[in-house]
């Protein structure tokens, strides 16, 4: 169990990072994977100081300007505690950058490398037939137009139902947890939502990805 989690969350830090053919993903070894994951972390990690530095300024001309003007003041306050939140989400980013390795040296490294890949060549050979199933399964908004992690998620977990054969309820509990680490405050209620919609219209299909319809284990 442990090494799949650890699977998923390399697959989904590294997705960004690597080929998407998927006879160059085969090719890959587990050093290429760790690797690509800490690159994604620390360079969200270096774009959320970025940000952080730039409400930082941004309020501290605002203090500049405001003078005794209650409503400058407090537009001051609110570009700080925003960029209190990037600095938070900066540490984050860096601390699971450090601790991903360790955690790799953990597990089972063989099964890691083995099923992070299985998810990844998946994902790129059906890739159209997961947008197309994300698609529907969104309410007014496109995959495109996702933020990466939220995307990659969402593909990730659709790719381990379609293909993989992991129960229905555990996909989405499992992804609905790594949004909670990777995501925005509100991601994973709405990787949760999006995913249950993702099953009812796999249900609702009579054959998606080779799965058919009706309920799964879990």
């Amino acid at each position: 169990m442990r090494a799949r989690q650890i699977s998923r969350e390399l697959a989904l830090l590294a997705l960004s990072q690597l080929p998407t053919r998927p006879d160059r993903l085969a090719k890959q070894d587990l050093q290429n994977l760790v690797l690509a994951a800490v690159r994604t972390l620390t360079t969200e990690a270096h774009e959320a100081l970025e940000t952080a530095a730039m409400e930082l300024d941004r309020g501290h001309q605002q203090l500049l300007k405001s003078e005794t003007q209650a409503a400058q003041v407090d537009s001051a306050r609110v570009m700080v505690q925003a960029a209190i939140v990037q600095v938070q989400a900066a540490l984050n980013r860096l601390g699971a950058a450090l601790d991903f390795p360790e955690r790799i040296q953990l597990a089972n490294q063989a099964n890691v490398r083995t099923y992070a890949l299985e998810i990844l060549e998946h994902l790129q050979a059906n890739r159209a037939e997961i947008d197309q199933l994300l698609e529907a399964s969104l309410v007014d908004w496109q995959v495109q137009r996702l933020v990466r992690i939220d995307r990659d998620l969402l593909r990730i977990t659709t790719t381990e139902i379609l293909y993989l054969g992991i129960p229905e309820r555990i996909a989405i509990n499992e992804a609905v947890e790594l949004a909670k680490i990777y995501s925005d405050e509100d991601g994973h209620r709405f990787i949760n939502g999006v995913l249950r919609r993702v099953v009812q219209e796999i249900k609702a299909r009579p054959s998606v990805g080779g799965v058919s319809a009706g309920p799964q284990g879990g």
